[in-house]
């Protein structure tokens, strides 16, 4: 959703009918508006976009993670955090917030716009769905990227089993692995989990395949 604004201190969605033109907001009126809300938005070269309104399912899949991340790391000098933290992304600022985000170590925080940003994740999950997927695979994976810190990123589809994990290699090469199975495994190495496909699905109901049909022949 993007934001516009009619008259001082009143914002519509842009797909709402309105005679005034969209305007652009400065990074200073961003700010005032993460400061005055409850609702999480991110800053686009001048556009606003609210960050809400996620699915059952992808809400599921999200307590989940956060829940078997941290049952592992128990105990353990590691902190996972959920899409209300602010992640700083050196080439897309100010801040994202991704789905999930975690480290071991020490989290160092920097104040942007008077608000706490985490800078140092290791570990980034999104949960995919139609309408983000070719984004989260592609040009938001390139600005994270731009994180020092960042090694791992992982891929959660909400319509069937299916993920995809990424890891950074010593040559600054990522591989690519996924997992289409609900007796799959994962390792997230910088966390030093594993994580079980049937756990982190768990209690999601897929909706039913439907056979794809094609062209008859004659």
């Amino acid at each position: 959703m993007v934001i516009s604004s009619t008259e001082a201190g009143h914002f519509v969605g842009a797909c709402e009918m309105s005679t005034q033109p969209q305007r652009h907001f400065t990074l200073e009126e961003y700010f005032a508006l993460e400061h005055a809300s409850e609702v999480k938005y991110e800053y686009w070269q001048g556009d606003v976009l609210a960050m809400s309104g996620a699915s059952p399912t992808h809400v599921q899949i999200q307590v989940n993670l956060i829940t078997l991340l941290r049952s592992q790391l128990r105990g353990r000098p590691c902190r996972v955090f959920s899409s209300d933290m602010r992640l700083k992304v050196p080439s897309l600022p100010p801040y994202r917030y991704p789905d999930l985000s975690a480290l071991c170590g020490e989290p160092v925080f920097e104040v942007i716009g008077g608000l706490e940003v985490l800078t140092n994740p290791t570990f980034i999950a999104e949960i995919l769905s139609p309408t983000t997927e070719a984004f989260d695979r592609g040009d938001k994976f390139t600005h994270y990227k731009s994180i020092p810190s960042f090694t791992e990123y992982l891929l959660i589809a909400q319509h069937r089993p299916h993920v995809g994990l990424y890891v950074k290699q010593s040559d600054d090469v990522w591989s690519y692995r996924e997992f289409n199975d609900l007796s799959a495994s994962l390792d997230i190495p910088s966390l030093a989990c594993q994580l079980l496909l049937e756990d982190l699905y768990q209690d999601v109901m897929f909706e039913s395949s439907i056979a794809p049909e094609y062209p008859s022949q004659q």
